[in-house]
């Protein structure tokens, strides 16, 4: 059954679905070709490169929406700097995507090294979803180190849903070039998942997807498509009337916001939707905190990580959660 006075095919059309598949083939034709010709892609993955004051905006607060970014801050006349930089980038080799390393040399970019108030160095900090987030000042001992790093990707992937992007180390440190990551015959599949999407059988659509991310977890295609058909599964027995004077009778009722921003989201509302729940994480605490992010990461889900107003949410979320 259709949701009342809403269009299955929701805020998501199912052509954008279908290009999200097809822009991943065109990456991994473009990997391939520059695999056959030795030439690094646009846009491919460093996970280790210097940062100036010019270059910050783009290379660490916009890539942090994406990856966690950690920061070192070191200078050539600095001794410990010696032992910790290598350890990073050796480490940031191991971690194969799961963070990119940073180096700011503070003798060139004294407007960074003040912003970020560090009051000697080495000093390392990490920026997830444009906040930044202060890890350690000093050198370390690579058993801390691996477990601030740790901590550091489990806070980006559980609270804000940033994953980075898995990388081949050995094709990183040769051409900084991602490794393909390995596509099956799933167009029949999918296809099926898409017309029992569009026809209304949702749970038809929920298993087809979930069976291709069974198979390939990272497949952006069943990602978008399993988490439109959960959205509206979710919203299609509910009376968007009745859901949207309870959230607005009830401000504090975080079940009432979470049903209010479905249906915000269904309705092309994405800001709203968004705006809703980051306010509900900013007044509660505890589990109905968590229900809310939660929600939240899985509406990112539905719009997709490279939508700007999803990155803005990814930075909103943090500002409340920091």
């Amino acid at each position: 059954m259709q949701p009342r006075n809403m269009s299955m095919s929701g805020v998501v059309d199912l052509a954008a679905v279908k290009a999200a598949g097809e822009a991943k083939q065109k990456a991994e034709q473009a990997r391939a070709e520059a695999a056959r010709t030795g030439a690094a892609p646009a846009g491919a993955t460093r996970l280790v490169f210097d940062v100036d004051e010019a270059g910050f905006q783009q290379d660490v607060l916009q890539r942090s929406t994406e990856v966690p970014v950690v920061i070192d801050f070191w200078a050539e006349w600095c001794q410990p700097c010696k032992q910790l930089g290598p350890l990073l980038e050796s480490l940031a080799a191991e971690y194969a995507g799961k963070f990119v390393l940073a180096k700011i040399d503070v003798d060139s970019n004294q407007m960074l090294f003040q912003q970020f108030g560090v009051q000697g160095i080495p000093a390392v900090f990490a920026v997830v979803a444009g906040q930044p987030i202060p890890l350690f000042q000093g050198a370390v001992p690579e058993a801390q180190l691996r477990q601030v790093l740790d901590q550091l990707v489990q806070v980006a992937e559980q609270q804000f849903g940033i994953v980075g992007a898995p990388v081949d180390p050995a094709a990183a440190e040769q051409a900084d070039v991602p490794a393909p990551a390995p596509v099956g015959p799933y167009d029949a599949a999918l296809t099926t998942a898409a017309d029992a999407l569009d026809a209304g059988d949702l749970g038809g659509a929920i298993r087809a997807y979930q069976n291709v991310l069974s198979d390939d977890p990272t497949n952006p295609e069943a990602k978008l498509g399993l988490a439109q058909a959960e959205l509206l599964q979710r919203v299609q027995d509910l009376d968007p009337q009745v859901v949207r004077q309870e959230a607005a009778e009830r401000p504090a009722d975080v079940q009432a916001q979470i049903r209010a921003a479905d249906l915000d989201l269904v309705g092309g509302h994405v800001e709203d939707a968004f705006g809703r729940l980051v306010d509900a994480v900013q007044r509660t605490v505890g589990e109905d905190r968590e229900a809310a992010r939660v929600r939240l990461l899985e509406l990112f889900d539905v719009i997709g990580a490279d939508d700007p107003r999803v990155t803005k949410a990814r930075t909103a979320l943090a500002r409340v959660l920091f």
